[in-house]
């Protein structure tokens, strides 16, 4: 076969924690408005290599403007990202497409072109950024495609297939260009408990294979407690960093109001 696409099989079968435990992103005292308005501030954090990284909050507390500034969409108002150790905002040119190169993204409802089976939708980032021939850009998608258990539905179109399926697409899609990281945006949302536990154990197992790095924004608390190696959980109200830590030492030992109800899926009491 093409080695190229050889040699896209082979990196699958590497052994994949090698550099596990350094720092992969560091976002350091990160401020992001729009305009006046400002939606968190004061943000730090790191995510190590080869971790399952979740990013939790209630609704409106700036879990998604994160993810936004994370994967460049928006400059952050104040402080950096960094992805392996180089500023996302202030690269330029040929340094910035290789930042973006190094990461994928999977969004909430996937964001698959209807019109265009599976293997289209994974094969069109391989015919935008790489000089791959036809033949290996199918191999590679059709790769891509098994290794998220549709090998089967390459011809399938976005609209023929279950909201699970939908979801393992996309992140075929987002591993195309071969990522060291990936962003998935409520990977579990909208999905039954049994398809949900099956997208967690992908997760897991591209992470073994692969080593990649995954970053999740989520509320879905019964993946954050399967997959999740840490967290790190903003607040509306303060529209900032409240928890960090293991989820599972989150939901047995915190003592902040706010997160214990989280992890208790309980009512906060009302202030006085």
């Amino acid at each position: 076969m093409i080695a190229r696409a050889k040699k896209a099989r082979a990196k699958a079968a590497k052994a994949p924690h090698a550099e596990a435990g350094e720092p992969i992103i560091q976002v350091e005292d990160l401020r992001a408005s729009y305009g006046t308005r400002t939606i968190v501030r004061d943000v730090s954090f790191t995510v190590l290599r080869g971790e399952i990284f979740g990013v939790l909050g209630g609704s409106g507390s700036g879990k998604s403007t994160l993810l936004k500034h994370m994967i460049g969409l928006h400059k952050p108002a104040a402080g950096r990202i960094l992805i392996d150790g180089s500023d996302l905002s202030a690269a330029t040119g040929a340094d910035r497409v290789k930042l973006l190169r190094s990461f994928g993204v999977s969004y909430q409802r996937g964001a698959l072109f209807g019109n265009m089976t599976l293997a289209e939708n994974v094969r069109l980032p391989l015919e935008e950024f790489t000089a791959l021939p036809e033949e290996a850009i199918e191999e590679v998608a059709a790769l891509k495609l098994g290794l998220v258990g549709l090998g089967n539905a390459l011809d399938s179109l976005p609209g023929e297939i279950s909201g699970g399926m939908l979801k393992r697409a996309a992140i075929a899609r987002a591993m195309a260009l071969d990522p060291k990281i990936l962003f998935l945006d409520e990977p579990s949302a909208g999905l039954d408990p049994v398809t949900s536990a099956e997208l967690d154990r992908l997760i897991l197992e591209l992470r073994q294979t692969l080593g990649i790095t995954f970053v999740l924004v989520t509320h879905e608390l019964a993946s954050i407690l399967a997959i999740c190696d840490r967290v790190i959980m903003i607040d509306r109200g303060k529209k900032s960093i409240i928890a960090e830590g293991d989820p599972r030492a989150l939901r047995d030992h915190a003592t902040d109001p706010i997160v214990h109800a989280f992890f208790h899926r309980e009512p906060v009491a009302a202030e006085n």
